[in-house]
């Protein structure tokens, strides 16, 4: 049975589920502060770049199933269902922030006029859902208590990838629900009967549970990541190649080839907030999570080694002084405008505090890292104005196009004859027998 659902908030996670519970039949209203944003979500216009989420954003508006709105009560009031998709960005000390939580929980607590399912899709610490239930029950005066509950919380940690979120929404290799309340789970099965009826796994669990699974989902695959990037550096040192390493390692039942992909470190929403958060909510319970302190450490030496093997191609320290920098790819990774925490700011700055010139270059992604470097950086639309002039040609992010560049037209276009291959997107053969000089990472 379709239910008629609320979701705070239109970010990435808000829009995305937004979308996705209103294709399913739900009746959705998208809650957002900023009211430009709402408009431009009411006229189809997607405010993040996701693959497929206009064509599906223009459907629901025009079936009457989706809208959007700045009025929270009035989408409180009218939802059976609450879902809480605001950000819980990194705090100073390393813990998620909840400030956002705490307004929508406030919002949601002087708008109970009747039972409602209140479902946390945030990425939230071990213990918030039950915070929720609790600071719901303190504001209101009303009780989450069996038989008779005026609400239930529920923990529904999401697992989208940027760049493939929609895919991953109506195709999920799991469904994560913590709960207490039998009503709750009756509720969820109505909101994700689509997605049963195509036997995707649904994990039932404690509340407590679903929000550990996403922190240790997210922790482990940050490790497989930084674990493969310090096997290239080694596969550097010791003359071996990290391609053949890593696709003989996948070939490995228990180990599986996804995420043994050398680069420039992780960065992105998720993997760098939810590491260090994991971290914090140990040191709560007074566990030591030395494992991923090493993971966080080792991931931010990784942007490092980038600049510091670009150096060592172009004569050390202060090599760069007065040079051109052409940097192919701002995004965190490809198929998406997401620069945050991405391994190419800190990479320019490295560049610019070395005295290059940075030229730049991404499909989707050149407005978002104009917000954060102004005027010190040159933006381009086309990949091979950004390399004119150039001294050296870093690729940062690993959009397709860069996969097929004409290496040809750029021995042509440069100055000079480095390339620093970030994500190992080119055919090192190929650029030296143009006279390149060419370095990957763990080749």
């Amino acid at each position: 049975m379709a239910k008629n659902i609320a979701v705070i908030g239109t970010g990435y996670v808000g829009l995305v589920s937004s979308v996705g519970l209103s294709d399913f039949g739900n009746y959705v209203t998208g809650v957002d502060v900023n009211p430009e944003i709402v408009e431009k979500l009411n006229r189809g216009v997607p405010t993040i770049y996701e693959l497929g989420l206009e064509d599906y954003l223009k459907r629901n508006l025009e079936s009457g199933r989706l809208t959007f709105t700045t009025d929270i009560d009035t989408a409180i009031q009218q939802a059976e269902i609450v879902f809480l998709a605001v950000g819980t960005p990194q705090s100073e000390s390393g813990e998620a922030d909840l400030s956002q939580v705490e307004q929508v929980v406030g919002s949601i607590a002087r708008n109970l006029n009747g039972f409602k399912v209140v479902v946390c899709k945030s990425t939230v610490p071990v213990g918030t859902n039950r915070w929720v239930k609790r600071r719901l029950e303190e504001l209101s005066g009303k009780s989450a208590n069996q038989p008779d509950p005026a609400f239930a919380v529920v923990s529904n940690p999401e697992f989208l990838r940027e760049g493939k979120a929609v895919q991953d929404f109506f195709h999920p290799d799991r469904l994560v629900l913590g709960y207490e309340a039998p009503k709750a789970r009756e509720y969820m099965e109505d909101v994700y009967r689509v997605l049963n009826l195509i036997h995707v796994p649904i994990v039932w669990c404690g509340l407590e549970t679903a929000e550990l699974i996403k922190y240790a989902s997210n922790a482990f695959l940050a490790t497989k990541i930084t674990f493969i990037n310090q096997m290239a550096v080694l596969a550097e040192a010791a003359g071996a190649d990290i391609h053949v390493i890593a696709r003989s390692m996948g070939m490995d039942g228990r180990i599986s080839p996804k995420f043994l992909h050398p680069g420039p470190g992780y960065g992105g929403s998720c993997f760098p907030k939810d590491t260090h958060a994991l971290v914090s909510t140990g040191a709560s319970y007074g566990v030591e999570m030395s494992l991923v302190r090493e993971v966080i450490a080792a991931n931010r030496q990784m942007k490092a080694h980038v600049v510091d093997r670009l150096l060592k191609m172009t004569g050390g320290p202060g090599s760069l002084q007065g040079k051109v920098v052409a940097v192919l790819g701002l995004a965190f990774k490809a198929e998406t405008d997401d620069v945050r925490e991405s391994p190419a700011i800190t990479i320019v700055q490295r560049l610019l505090e070395e005295g290059a010139t940075v030229q730049t270059h991404d499909p989707e992604a050149l407005a978002n890292f104009k917000a954060l470097f102004g005027d010190t950086l040159q933006y381009h639309e086309h990949e091979f104005d950004a390399i004119k002039g150039a001294d050296v040609l870093l690729i940062v992010t690993e959009w397709n196009e860069y996969r097929n560049l004409d290496l040809e037209r750029a021995k042509n276009e440069m100055r000079g004859n480095v390339i620093m291959d970030a994500r190992n997107v080119l055919e090192p053969e190929k650029a030296r027998s143009l006279g390149f000089n060419y370095r990957g990472i763990g080749r």
